[in-house]
């Protein structure tokens, strides 16, 4: 049964109640309604701020947001849940240094709609006494509406969400009374309905996915912090080379890493000169390239900047590869070949048996060819689609849900894109580490990049997510790139091995597409007559992580174009040979 007329009836209820779709109501007219409108609403989490964990005569306490908790202590490890569903934390003392290492876990909020585990460290202030910052992933959602009049009459209407929390959209719009209609067409958002209030000039929007609605008030330029590239208007581009800080990245500039900047400039101006109301404007919410082993260029546009962590969609999934590669050198009893079913006998008997089931590799869940029926890029839905799997409820554990699932072909004979198949690597993580997911990549890859604050998404059994969707620091996922490109090595730390980023980089014959590595897609990018090799972690809307060995160049992008492959996929296949390559003055003689 289809949702839409239900939500239909209780947005014009709640207009109703409201005082704002009363019949007879004056209509506002079309030149009143152009012009841009914003709002943001904030979903929480409330529990944020100063953590400070005693531990007393009488046991431990917790005390954050006004709230304290009781703390479980078994030996160095510390646990403790607030009251209310409102956040928990894991974490576990150093007896060395005394610190506590953990994460602060907030719960699902009205925006994401599932959990998220944050990095916290509490340093010791006084006998007993810790305390760190609670830093969790702001749910706060920002909509532009921008309305113009067309000279016939009509009115469209492009709607906006920089955040990701959202789905961007064009609309055309019917005014009925106070009643101002966004109709959607060609498999666009849903239709939305809101209500002009003349007295306030305010335009009330809700949004049946958060349960909220939005008061849109008029926004100009110099206030659309997130609509417009940059805030204010810069309409002409000054280089600046990036600013060291205690995170890793040694800092250069672009002359001394042989990049002519001219050509660079060009690039930023391109972005900064992007029309946000385009169907296919190139939203581009961030920029860094390094070269040589120095960040040369950082850049944030539509309201981003370098503390804001960006949802990296599924580019995470590289994370995948990455961790599997760092518990296999750790001594994790596992490798590409192993058998899968082997590695979860908690979970068996399995529902839809097969023999061919026993033939699936951990290599056929990094490569996508595990079998399973399950093809995000299929016209058809399948059981095993992500949106399936995390929209049920029967089974919350994504691990049995998929290892559940029927086979649509045998393992290795066909490349089917499947977000729950690379997740299952991490269940192979976790039951050969018998390590907390979370806590595996704080300690194994997080810290030892100088990442600062992130996000990792968590399933609903709290275990973290490898699908997809952590929210990471630009400069900390650039990081992934340049950690590559020095075989395994940052600022001389071994992280993962040589032999890892090379097999995992490579391609490989069983691969149907015969393009991609180990969660890495593969690619040949082309500048003329030269053909560079570059692969990269990339995810839907334009985020990616690319490496070109050959040029000993990464080069992070970020941006907002989710759901149109059709713009971000230029990004890597233009405007990196077009603008970022071309601009290396001396280059090998390529293929």
């Amino acid at each position: 049964m289809s949702l839409r007329p239900l939500f239909h009836g209780l947005l014009i209820g709640i207009l109703a109640s409201a005082g704002l779709a009363r019949e007879g109501a004056p209509a506002p007219e079309a030149n009143r309604l152009a012009g841009l409108w914003g709002a943001t609403r904030s979903f929480g989490p409330e529990a944020r701020g100063e953590l400070t964990i005693f531990r007393e005569a009488g046991g431990w306490s917790a005390q954050i947001a006004g709230s304290r908790a009781s703390v479980r202590a078994r030996g160095e490890d510390l646990a403790f849940a607030l009251a209310g569903n409102r956040g928990s934390f894991r974490g576990r003392r150093d007896a060395k240094s005394s610190r506590v290492a953990g994460m602060w876990i907030q719960p699902a909020g009205a925006a994401t709609q599932v959990s998220w585990a944050t990095p916290v460290d509490l340093a010791p202030i006084a006998p007993g006494v810790w305390r760190g910052m609670v830093v969790p992933l702001e749910e706060a959602v920002t909509l532009y509406l921008d309305v113009k009049a067309d000279a016939d009459g009509s009115m469209t209407a492009v709607l906006r969400n920089p955040d990701g929390f959202y789905r961007n959209g064009r609309f055309k719009v019917a005014v009925e009374g106070t009643r101002v209609k966004l109709l959607s067409s060609n498999g666009g958002p849903p239709p939305l309905e809101a209500a002009y209030d003349a007295k306030s000039d305010r335009l009330l929007l809700p949004v049946p996915d958060f349960g909220a609605t939005f008061e849109l008030s008029r926004q100009t330029r110099d206030q659309a912090v997130g609509y417009y590239p940059r805030t204010p208007a810069e309409p002409r581009y000054t280089y600046r080379a990036p600013i060291a800080e205690p995170d890793g990245w040694r800092i250069g500039t672009l002359e001394a890493a042989g990049l002519d900047e001219s050509r660079i400039r060009e690039l930023v101006q391109k972005i900064l000169d992007t029309d946000p109301r385009q169907a296919a404007a190139p939203l581009v919410q961030g920029l860094l390239i390094a070269r040589h082993g120095r960040l040369v260029l950082e850049e944030y546009f539509y309201g981003f900047a370098k503390e804001r962590p960006h949802d990296l969609r599924s580019a995470g999934k590289t994370l995948a590869s990455i961790l599997a590669g760092i518990a296999i050198d750790h001594g994790a009893k596992f490798g590409p070949h192993t058998p899968v079913y082997s590695l979860f006998p908690e979970y068996a008997p399995f529902a839809n048996p097969d023999p061919r089931k026993g033939r699936m590799t951990v290599e056929h869940l990094m490569t996508m060819t595990s079998g399973f029926d399950c093809d995000e890029n299929a016209d058809e839905p399948h059981p095993g689609n992500e949106d399936r799997m995390q929209s049920q409820t029967a089974q919350p554990d994504w691990y049995k849900f998929m290892l559940d699932l029927p086979l649509a072909a045998a393992p290795g004979d066909r490349f089917a894109y499947c977000s729950g198949g690379v997740n299952l690597v991490g269940g192979v993580i976790r039951n050969t580490t018998r390590a907390w997911l979370p806590a595996f990549f704080d300690r194994s890859l997080a810290r030892p990049l100088q990442m600062r604050t992130y996000h990792m998404n968590l399933t609903p059994t709290g275990e973290g997510y490898l699908g997809g969707g952590i929210h990471m620091r630009p400069r900390d996922a650039l990081k992934l790139g340049e950690l590559y490109l020095r075989g395994g090595v940052w600022n001389g730390r071994r992280i993962v091995s040589k032999g890892w980023v090379e097999v995992s980089t490579a391609p490989h014959p069983m691969n149907a597409h015969g393009t991609d590595g180990y969660d890495w897609h593969l690619n040949e990018i082309r500048l003329g007559d030269r053909v560079y090799r570059e692969y990269d972690a990339s995810g839907n809307g334009g985020q990616f992580v690319m490496v070109v060995p050959e040029l000993d160049l990464a080069v992070l992008f970020t941006a907002a174009n989710y759901g149109n492959f059709g713009v971000w996929r230029h990004f890597r296949d233009e405007l990196l040979p077009q603008y970022i390559i071309a601009a290396i003055r001396s280059r090998p003689a390529g293929r």
